[in-house]
């Protein structure tokens, strides 16, 4: 899952699909890291890209699993939206760390007096946990430190099931546009909003915004108006309108040019 093309992307989205829905008969061979790897992997592989499905009984299925998975999720705590908001700030200081960096790059000098102790640049991007973990190589792992790898492993499963969920919520809105899949959307959104407090802070916002929009769209409808704001006109109502001015005539009906024929072979 560390390619560059997206497991959603409609040139792979087959591929990913059945390669994960093969995977689940080799998931008992597998240790507790490696099934909640793949238990997220199979969430966008599989449950998300059935949600853009041409068959409305698969899609309202598909809606059913990931309101399961959200009623599952535990109710976020302080100590997640903390790290969350950590991991934020971390993201924003490598990416502007990246971009000194490229621009230090751009000096000759600088850079040959760095390349001596660090030629590739490489000091900076390793995490100081990893140099902690080196100098504790050889040394059994304690009860204490095996629990606290548990107690990691847990953390990150449950993020990732977040986020995967979030974009399975998000792949279900952009699909309002298609008549059959919006009462479904509706239910499901409804949901993770009465849900809301098993997300942290910023998928928290996502979800209001994410609702806010279908509720605006749901009063379209009420109004009797499509998703973009045009009046929306059902296949029954269209045929109405059509015939409404029409004058049949009995004869046209029987004989089909009214030329008679029929009335005449009817006697």
């Amino acid at each position: 899952m560390s390619s560059t093309t997206s497991c959603t992307d409609p040139s792979v989205r087959a591929d990913y699909h059945a390669l994960f829905s093969a995977a689940q008969d080799a998931a008992e061979c597998l240790n507790k890291k490696q099934k909640n790897q793949l238990a997220t992997w199979t969430v966008m592989a599989v449950v998300a890209n059935d949600l853009f499905t041409d068959d409305s009984f698969v899609f309202s299925k598909t809606a059913g699993q990931v309101r399961d998975a959200i009623a599952d999720l535990p109710v976020a705590t302080k100590d997640d939206d903390m790290e969350e908001a950590a991991s934020l700030n971390d993201k924003a200081m490598t990416s502007d760390e990246n971009s000194e960096r490229e621009e230090t790059h751009s000096g000759a000098e600088a850079e040959e007096n760095k390349g001596e102790s660090d030629p590739f640049g490489l000091d900076a991007l390793i995490p100081s946990t990893v140099k902690k973990d080196e100098k504790g190589k050889g040394k059994k792992d304690t009860p204490d430190k095996a629990r606290k790898g548990e107690e990691e492993e847990s953390k990150r499963f449950l993020k990732d099931q977040r986020v995967a969920l979030i974009t399975c919520l998000e792949i279900a809105a952009r699909r309002y546009k298609t008549p059959w899949c919006q009462t479904v959307i509706d239910i499901l959104v409804k949901h993770a909003v009465d849900h809301v407090g098993r997300f942290t802070s910023c998928q928290r916002d996502a979800i209001h915004k994410l609702w806010a929009s279908i509720r605006e769209q749901l009063t379209r409808r009420k109004q009797g108006k499509s998703v973009n704001g045009k009046l929306d006109v059902n296949g029954f109502e269209w045929l109405q309108q059509k015939y409404a001015g029409e004058k049949i005539s009995i004869r046209h009906s029987v004989g089909g040019s009214g030329d008679r024929r029929a009335s005449q072979w009817l006697g």
